[in-house]
């Protein structure tokens, strides 16, 4: 009966712990056509950091993301990277190269 009850648990535990590795960090970043540029966060991520930063490590916009977990900015000129922080493990960047002008 223990051999059987250890089979059974074995699976659910399993199954249990999967929604913890379900939550990878993902941020995505398209220009639109006004010149702006709009930042998606890949989770729900309402309130989590998103930084434009520009190569000198000055912050261009500092904001966070809205309740549509988004952003959209004015793109700066010159280098800079998107900088999306939901904490320890959770950091994303998004390099200026890596967002397609229209």
């Amino acid at each position: 009966m223990k051999h059987l009850m250890r089979t059974l648990t074995l699976p659910f535990l399993i199954l249990a712990a999967s929604p913890a590795l379900a939550h990878n960090p993902m941020c995505e970043c398209e220009e639109q056509a006004n010149g702006q540029v709009k930042c998606t966060g890949g989770f729900s991520a309402p309130g989590v950091t998103l930084d434009v930063i520009g190569y000198d490590e000055q912050v261009l916009v500092g904001g966070k993301l809205g309740d549509d977990s988004t952003l959209t900015f004015k793109r700066p000129d010159g280098e800079f990277y998107v900088l999306f922080d939901a904490g320890p493990g959770h950091v994303v960047e998004v390099d200026y190269a890596d967002i397609a002008q229209p």
